[in-house]
């Protein structure tokens, strides 16, 4: 049984790696090359063909012409035996001139009532010569051929010769096979040489590129797998390029965010317990604000504000710090009273601020309630923070525009620096407001776009900022 098993394989082997090499792409290189080779030697033969055929012909009414000629010179009849040595001389059954008007039969023979078959050699015609090849080999075995010809001495008379067609089909038999040999050396050779050539320019380095690709994707992490791009000026080489400089850039985001990853850690443990800190911190501040005495009332007051500003800083760090936002439940929610409530909790410490509710009390979205009350709260603390501390109006107004609503959110505060408005909506990059993270926009703009909505800065400067917010309507989704 073991014996028979390792047969088996033994046997199975040479079928694998044969396999495998039609299925590589060297292997179809090869195959697709010989192929090509010898379709193009296949356009060769009929015309290499037809010229032979047509010297062959041509070879035996020349020697028919002389034998012709060599009967007319004879000074008496000749025999029956002589006629046909001469006959044989020419590999013909019988031989007449054509000339001055006058067909003379020169030599004779028995055609014996085989079939004929016509060919005229008085007039050039390539495609007919090309298609007489198949023809001379599809003929039956006793057809005689009835050529016409010039002679090469005499240009001005015409030879008619009886063939038989059988010596032609053999001659022509062994040119073609001789020519089959010669096309298989030249396809092979020329298909060997092609191969290696192609080989060594686009297959090894195509194959070096596949290897370094699925050794990186085994482990990015390991710098040692980076391709190292060659000195190569063409296509190769730019993909070598690119993918080492890929692979790199690769290698760096990943070294990126475990570094990231390992911050994120660290800052939620600091938070964690930094807001332990600053609860204790709150209590404190709050006995402070209902202290007798004014001044430190004032003092416990504003303290009592700076502790709120730390802990909501904690907040939105870690707020930001989730993996991702959940998938919002998209309902109807009434966007007048929803405006108000916001801005009503974003207002509380801006006492000199005023707002205003242009929005259509029935005008309803298409949206989370939760998650558009963190939406525009995060878009009305920041417009808090842009009129702290004179105070200012902020302004909503909404519009609707086919089965969009935009919400536009306007303030009158200094403006955004125009040193931050390229990473406006970037984390931590993106406030213009001292001591800000820079998260509130960028939590705005994620919470809108997972309701299908947009948020982009409408336009800033001294007289104030507006953010419009486009969101679905509930009007439009309902028809």
């Amino acid at each position: 049984m073991a014996d028979d098993h390792g047969k088996e394989q033994a046997g199975a082997a040479p079928h694998g790696a044969g396999a495998g090499l039609l299925s590589s792409l060297r292997g179809r290189l090869l195959l697709l090359t010989i192929a090509f080779v010898l379709g193009a030697q296949i356009l060769i033969y009929f015309p290499s063909a037809a010229n032979f055929r047509n010297t062959w012909l041509m070879d035996r009414a020349n020697a028919a012409h002389l034998a012709a000629i060599a009967a007319e010179l004879a000074e008496e009849n000749l025999s029956e035996d002589a006629v046909r040595e001469l006959l044989d001389g020419a590999d013909a059954i019988g031989v007449a001139r054509v000339f001055g008007g006058t067909t003379e039969l020169v030599l004779g023979g028995d055609t014996g009532g085989a079939p004929l078959y016509n060919e005229d050699r008085t007039r050039p015609a390539p495609l007919r010569d090309m298609l007489a090849v198949p023809w001379t080999f599809a003929g039956p075995a006793d057809r005689l051929i009835v050529l016409t010809a010039i002679p090469e001495t005499r240009p001005d008379e015409r030879i008619l010769v009886i063939l038989p067609e059988a010596p032609l089909r053999v001659a022509l038999g062994e040119f073609t096979a001789r020519l089959i040999w010669i096309f298989l050396f030249i396809a092979l050779l020329t298909g060997a040489l092609l191969y290696m050539v192609l080989l060594f320019l686009f297959v090894r380095p195509m194959r070096r590129l596949s290897l370094a690709m699925t050794a990186f994707q085994e482990d990015p992490s390991d710098a040692t797998r980076i391709l190292a791009a060659s000195a190569r000026r063409d296509e190769i080489g730019e993909a070598e390029r690119a993918l080492s400089a890929m692979q790199a850039d690769v290698l760096a985001a990943m070294r990126q965010r475990e570094r990231l990853a390992s911050l994120g850690l660290a800052v939620a443990k600091i938070n964690h317990d930094l807001r332990n800190v600053l609860a204790s911190a709150q209590l404190v501040s709050d006995r402070l604000a209902t202290s007798e005495d004014a001044r430190t009332a004032a003092m416990g007051q504003r303290l009592v504000r700076a502790v709120d500003r730390g802990i909501r800083l904690c907040s939105e760090v870690l707020e930001y710090g989730r993996t991702r936002e959940s998938a919002p439940k998209l309902e109807p929610v009434v966007l007048a009273s929803l405006l108000d409530e916001v801005a009503q909790e974003a207002l509380a410490d801006l006492p000199g601020a005023q707002w205003v509710n242009q929005t259509a009390k029935a005008l309803a979205v298409r949206g989370e309630r939760d998650v558009l009350h963190r939406l525009f709260g995060n878009l009305f603390r920041n417009a808090a923070q842009a009129m702290t501390p004179q105070g200012g109006t902020l302004r909503v107004e909404a519009k609707t525009t086919g089965d969009r609503i935009l919400v536009e959110v306007s303030d009158t505060g200094a403006g955004i620096p125009a040193a931050v408005l390229e990473t406006l909506f970037t984390p931590f990059s993106g406030s213009g407001a001292k001591g800000g993270t820079g998260l509130g926009l960028s939590i705005a703009r994620e919470l809108t776009e997972l309701m299908g909505g947009t948020l982009t800065l409408g336009h800033t400067g001294p007289d104030g900022t507006v953010f419009i917010v486009e969101l679905k309507s509930a009007a439009g989704a309902a028809s």
